[in-house]
Formats: structure tokens, sequence, C-alpha cells
């Protein structure tokens, strides 16, 4: 089992920067690679980036890339998000995801999810 806590979500201005950080327990070593995701107002989970937990190659969205950043930190098993240049169209609760196979768009490859934090962003 992977246990994985968000934190870092709050409400902030457009135009702001906002690090997010998922720490992950367990057996952490399953994971191939964790992902945030994210969730707006009853819609589904779309994925925002990824992370190869051993390489450290990294996957973006389309919309946010050059925006947003994500790094893992093998010391402390975390995985941090970094959020520049936030719109309102990022808020959103945010949720990050292990895989124990490969890191990919759909949320259907991810097995240990945490419960979000939520990013508001206003106008």
């Amino acid at each position: 089992q992977v246990q994985l806590a968000e934190s870092g979500g709050t409400l902030v201005q457009a135009g702001a920067s906002l690090r997010l950080v998922c720490a992950a327990s367990g057996r952490t070593a399953s994971c191939y690679g964790i992902a945030w995701f994210r969730r707006n107002l009853g819609k589904d989970r779309d994925f925002v980036a990824g992370i190869e937990w051993n390489s450290g190659r990294t996957y973006y969205a389309d919309s946010v890339k050059g925006r947003f950043s994500i790094s893992r930190d093998k010391s402390k098993d975390s995985v941090d998000l970094q959020m520049n240049s936030l719109e309102p169209e990022d808020t959103a609760l945010y949720y990050c995801a292990c895989s124990k196979l490969f890191v990919q768009a759909s949320s259907d490859g991810f097995q240990y999810w945490g419960r979000g934090t939520q990013v508001t962003v206003s106008s």
C-alpha cells in the first residue's frame, strides 16, 4: 500500500505562484511514477503533470506547459508541483497519484490516490 497526502492548496489571485506538495509513505518503492491530476466542479480528473520516480522524466499537459513544474525529492519521498502565473481556469481540487507501471494521462493507470488539496484562483 502507498499513502499519499497533498498540501499547499489555498486561495490566490491570478498571476500568483503556488507550490503543492505530495508526501508519499508506505511502499513507495512500488511507484513507477507519480502524477498530479485536477478536477473542477464535477468534471473528470484531468492530468496536469507527472514524473517517473527513478529517471526523473517529466510529462505535462499542454495547458500548463511553461507555467507548472514537477519535481521529486527521493530523500523525502515527495513530489512537488510548482505552479506559476496561475489563472482562474487553474481552480480545481488537485490530487497526486501513484502508478506502479507507467506515467500516463489517463487516471485509470494510477492505483493510489491522495484526498486532494483545493486551489482557488481569483480573477
